[in-house]
């Protein structure tokens, strides 16, 4: 088959409109990509470099490909974002692997992906959507809890979520979601933070999906209530992390994770990949923090992570979500002689 790629470079791709220091983490190094397309070419394909934005536009065009392996995560400050290619490639006729438009949108968009989760059955923290900083002066200090979570309700990443985003009084609160909503040009979601374990459940397959793993993210400090995944995190992971895949639970407890994972899934529609973030509480009880419709890649990100503490290459993983795609999609396989790999 010949299989464009369309992705977003950190070094192609303009700040998504904010000031700070995290603007383009969600994009992608020209490492990530090159592994990515060595990868689809070893399982038999030719590939098309589409890239992202206008380039993508210009190149999808004349590409004539037969499927697109989506990681694009869209330009700009917009909740939809995400969906710009897939929305592209469904106008124009060409299927791609992962979610679809809506799917994409409604996960980027934390606030309304925890409604739907939440309407079937999914347990998820309280929390307060700010559009400013009006709405939480006017609530009042008596209307919250501590502690808080305050993050930016659509960026993936991380991005906008670090060490003093947990808030345990109403100056940093205030503080915060005015943070958030000048900073990120987005409103701000403030959360009930949910003591507990951190996991992250990584899912392939559409019509009958399944689980690639369960991965737990325990600092090296060891096990903390109080330990979040924050920015800082992430990025000196090696460092301060280890991860446990599966997790050092009682096997109950996994199927548990399992169950709600898979249920978030399919809630939201998700398609061929995605990784959904849980807190397990000291009970035992998993809730849904967010999902990722559109996981990451690359050899640091989490999923390729757990997929390899699972005895999964990534060629695997790659051929397992284009096989997914071929066979929801009904897309052609046509031979090609040669390989193509530049734009």
């Amino acid at each position: 088959m010949r299989i464009g790629i369309a992705y977003d470079m950190k070094d192609d791709a303009p700040a998504a409109g904010s000031e700070s220091d995290d603007a383009s983490e969600e994009y992608d190094p020209p490492e990530t990509i090159d592994a990515l397309a060595r990868t689809i070419e070893d399982l038999g394909h030719e590939t098309v470099r589409l890239g992202g934005g206008r380039d993508f536009l210009r190149a999808v065009v004349d590409a004539d490909v037969d499927l697109v392996f989506n990681i694009a995560e869209g330009r700009g400050v917009h909740r939809s974002r995400e969906a710009q290619v897939p929305s592209v490639l469904e106008m124009l006729g060409i299927p791609y692997t992962g979610s679809d438009p809506l799917t994409l949108a409604v996960g980027l968009d934390k606030a309304v992906a925890k409604r739907i989760v939440a309407s079937h059955g999914v347990s998820t923290p309280w929390s307060l959507l700010a559009h400013s900083l009006d709405e939480v002066l006017s609530a009042g200090p008596n209307a919250f809890t501590y502690p808080l979570v305050v993050k930016p309700t659509y960026e993936g990443s991380s991005k906008g979520v670090r060490a003093d985003s947990k808030v345990g009084e109403w100056a940093s609160l205030v503080h915060m979601v005015a943070l958030i909503t000048q900073e990120y040009r987005q409103p701000a979601l403030v959360e009930r933070f949910v003591p507990g374990r951190e996991v992250t459940v990584g899912i392939v397959g559409h019509a009958d999906p399944r689980v690639v793993g369960v991965m737990e993210v325990v600092p090296n400090t060891g096990l903390d209530d109080g330990f979040m995944y924050t920015l800082e995190v992430k990025r000196n992971y090696r460092a301060v992390v280890r991860y446990d895949c599966p997790p050092r639970m009682a096997p109950a407890v996994i199927e548990a994770i399992e169950r709600e994972a898979l249920a978030a899934f399919q809630a939201l529609g998700c398609r061929d990949v995605a990784r959904l973030d849980f807190r397990v509480t000291p009970a035992s009880e998993p809730v849904f923090i967010e999902a990722n419709p559109l996981p990451g890649m690359g050899s640091y990100s989490d999923l390729p992570i757990m997929a390899g503490l699972r005895g999964w290459s990534f060629s695997r993983l790659v051929e397992e979500i284009l096989s997914s795609a071929i066979e929801r999609t009904g897309a052609p396989r046509r031979a090609r002689a040669t390989t193509h790999t530049g734009r």
